[in-house]
């Protein structure tokens, strides 16, 4: 489906966000998600290169995926190794049929604080954490058998011949690298497709943001809209393990996601929007150019002019610069040029210091701002500020100022957070990597732009219907077609 709507205009797109057909906020999963039944074993290192506040946000993960599951002796049964210099079995796949009993397990985890012996917990795992013994269940096709190792140095032994031993014996293995973490040992671990199986964060603090992507491996694809298991108040649209909600025409999706509201008309284009772009040493020259391409593609999806968007540009450091005021370019084209030549600061993080001059400064009548036009910032920033942010990130939302907040890297959630306007969900973007802010831009796009009329869905809403069936047709198909191909497979062996 995302590659259907990828093809079509941004006003179409644009259309479909603010009647609540596409790109309303997902609901959150919790007991609507139903999950395979599972064998999970969490394989943790806590070498003494993990520290132990960085231990505690290794259990904070486990416990937000465990969240997620459907735990029982029939369900997921979930186990954890520890493991250093040695392996310590936490916890069996036997011991806890509850997540309230998981959880609290969890909790009394301690860090071994020794070596880094990958190999050795991976073949713990594969001997004991999902043998008969310790409740693992036949290897059958109801029944999936996943390991998710956490890592964040090099092994001090072979991992290569003993994760392959693990995938051949069923066990779909993820590796996650934090930090300093040797990748080529991850890929030596991890399942095929490497790409969905590898992930890695720049530190510890940040580990808690793949929670989502595992919560979304274990769900089974379910029609919450066909059980009633959903909380839209007048359009329930299925997507895969969860949902989305949309509205009669004639009405429009609030911002919670769920309930509608009648519509009220037009609501202009008319936008100040102000980018505060952080450009500190740790950014590094050729992550600033992704940077100034991710700004350049959020301009064009704007329509700019005097009566329309305008857009203003404050790169800063340790200090603040004005790249350029609101309204000095006329044009996208203008913008853009303006964006590429941008030069690289290269300096400290001060982050409170660059709000408080777009309170002060960015969005003053004397920089091109217009009364009465709708203000928008977005912050873009790669690690914790250097100063203090609680001030000015108040007072610009106490303004009136819709605050984005974009973070990378080293940024930290609490200060993105902060700097956020309500509901926070819906404005704080966070990605590990430089090289995927592209996505975060294409959310950007669909959130700042002004919709001129969101009650014209009608039409929408049954062409995304009617393209829905047809994609539920071709995979009833294509899973028909793939039994044969097996059954034929059988029969040849």
């Amino acid at each position: 489906m995302d590659r259907i709507f990828s093809t079509l205009p941004l006003s179409l797109l644009l259309l479909l966000q603010s009647c609540g057909v596409w790109g309303a906020p997902p609901q959150s999963r919790g007991t609507l998600c139903r999950t395979k039944p599972t064998d999970l074993v969490f394989i943790i290192d806590s070498s003494r290169s993990v520290r132990p506040q960085e231990f505690e946000k290794v259990k904070v993960f486990l416990s937000r995926v465990i969240e997620g599951l459907d735990v029982g002796p029939n369900s997921t049964r979930v186990g954890v190794i520890n493991y250093a210099s040695a392996v310590k079995n936490e916890f069996s796949l036997k011991t806890h049929q509850t997540k309230a009993g998981l959880l609290q397990a969890v909790r009394r985890i301690e860090p071994l604080s020794t070596g880094t012996m990958t190999g050795l917990a991976i073949q713990f795992a594969i001997s004991r954490a999902f043998s008969d013994a310790e409740g693992a269940r036949l290897r059958s096709s109801n029944i999936n058998k996943v390991a998710i190792v956490v890592t964040d140095g090099r092994p001090q032994d072979g991992v290569q011949d003993v994760s392959a031993r693990a995938r051949q014996a069923g066990i779909e293995i993820f590796a996650i690298g934090v930090g300093r973490v040797d990748m080529h040992t991850l890929r030596q671990i991890a399942s095929e497709p490497l790409d969905d199986h590898v992930d890695y964060v720049e530190s510890y603090s940040v580990i808690e943001k793949l929670t989502h992507k595992f919560q979304e491996a274990f769900c089974v694809v379910s029609d919450l809209c066909a059980t009633g298991d959903h909380d839209c108040e007048q359009i329930c649209i299925s997507t895969p393990g969860s949902y989305k909600c949309a509205c009669k025409e004639g009405f429009t999706l609030n911002s919670d996601g769920k309930t509608c509201s009648a519509c009220s008309g037009g609501s202009g284009s008319a936008l100040d929007l102000v980018f505060l772009i952080d450009g500190s040493k740790s950014v590094r020259p050729e992550n600033f150019e992704l940077v100034k391409k991710f700004i350049n593609q959020i301009v064009e999806s704007l329509e700019v002019s005097e009566k329309q968007a305008q857009v203003g540009l404050v790169q800063y450091s340790s200090s603040v610069r004005q790249e350029f005021p609101l309204g000095q370019f006329k044009n996208k084209k203008d913008i853009k040029a303006a964006v590429k030549k941008m030069a690289y600061m290269e300096k400290g993080t001060m982050t409170g210091q660059a709000l408080k001059y777009l309170v002060d400064n960015s969005f003053s009548i004397a920089n091109g701002a217009r009364p009465g036009v709708p203000k928008v910032g977005i912050v873009f920033t790669d690690g914790r500020s250097q100063d203090y942010i609680t001030d000015a990130a108040k007072k610009a939302k106490d303004l009136g100022f819709r605050m984005f907040a974009v973070g990378v890297g080293n940024a930290v959630e609490d200060e993105l957070r902060e700097i956020a306007s309500e509901p926070v969900a819906e404005h704080y973007f966070y990605t590990a990597d430089f090289r995927t802010i592209s996505n975060i831009g294409k959310k950007l796009q669909m959130k700042i732009c002004v919709e001129e009329d969101p009650c014209e869905c009608k039409s929408i809403v049954k062409f995304q219907t009617k393209v829905e069936e047809l994609i539920n047709t071709l995979q009833r198909k294509l899973e028909a077609v793939a039994k044969r191909i097996e059954a034929l497979e059988n029969k040849i062996i």
